[in-house]
């Protein structure tokens, strides 16, 4: 594929990315929040606490996964919401019964096994969507200007750098969470700032270079 081919399949991104973006914001506005993703953390028993690792599917309100101990793993066998409260039951001969709340970044509640009651903790495992290279373009007042993304992610701390015509910027400060990366590169011309959420495994967001010029752009993973 030739450079003018390439520059305008990169411009015409920058447009469908943007849309998506919209109609992404415009969706999760409207619709409730899901229970799914995959937990840490622990639960207080007879003995002391024991490791708990929760892998919870919540498809439309029907709720499936595992609670996993350094023992053995449960499967749910159903689950319910009422009141902000999810309770799952478990799939044992004997009664159990898991009562959760959302409080902040965190799953809290009790596990009730055999009428023995434990507190529980459990924090959400981030997944790593992030880290790898990445095919960008920014819209440089109406142009579109290539570069690629070098990013690595450790906890919510985002490192790497990036590369164009220009030549190589290093991240200084870099953050992703929630499905939102931001970090600041340090250009040979100054500070690139540069903020994106994350849009069907895409990304799309805004720039700021040096306070003087300022857009969209867009980013597709490298497979």
């Amino acid at each position: 594929m030739n450079r003018w081919k390439l520059e305008k399949r990169l411009a015409e991104l920058v447009t469908i990315v943007s849309i998506a973006f919209l109609a992404a914001v415009t969706t999760s506005a409207q619709q409730p929040g899901t229970w799914s993703g995959k937990y840490e953390g622990t639960a207080k028993g007879p003995d002391g606490e024991v490791h708990l690792t929760l892998e919870l599917l919540d498809d439309s309100g029907k709720f499936s996964g595992t609670a996993t101990t350094p023992r053995t793993a449960y499967k749910i066998a159903k689950g319910k919401v009422a009141d902000g409260q999810l309770t799952l039951d478990f799939d044992l001969k004997s009664p159990a019964k898991l009562s959760l709340r959302q409080k902040d970044d965190k799953l809290v509640g009790e596990l009730v096994v055999d009428g023995k009651t434990g507190a529980v903790e459990l924090r959400k495992v981030a997944k790593d969507e992030i880290s790898g290279d990445w095919d960008g373009v920014a819209d440089a007042q109406g142009q579109p200007f290539p570069f690629t993304l070098s990013l690595k992610l450790d906890g919510e701390k985002v490192t790497g750098s990036s590369t164009s015509q220009l030549g190589t910027a290093s991240i200084s400060t870099g953050s992703w969470k929630d499905g939102k990366l931001a970090f600041v590169l340090e250009g040979g011309s100054g500070q690139i700032a540069m903020a994106a959420t994350m849009i069907d495994g895409k990304l799309s967001g805004d720039y700021d270079f040096a306070g003087q010029s300022s857009g969209k752009w867009v980013a597709i993973k490298k497979k």
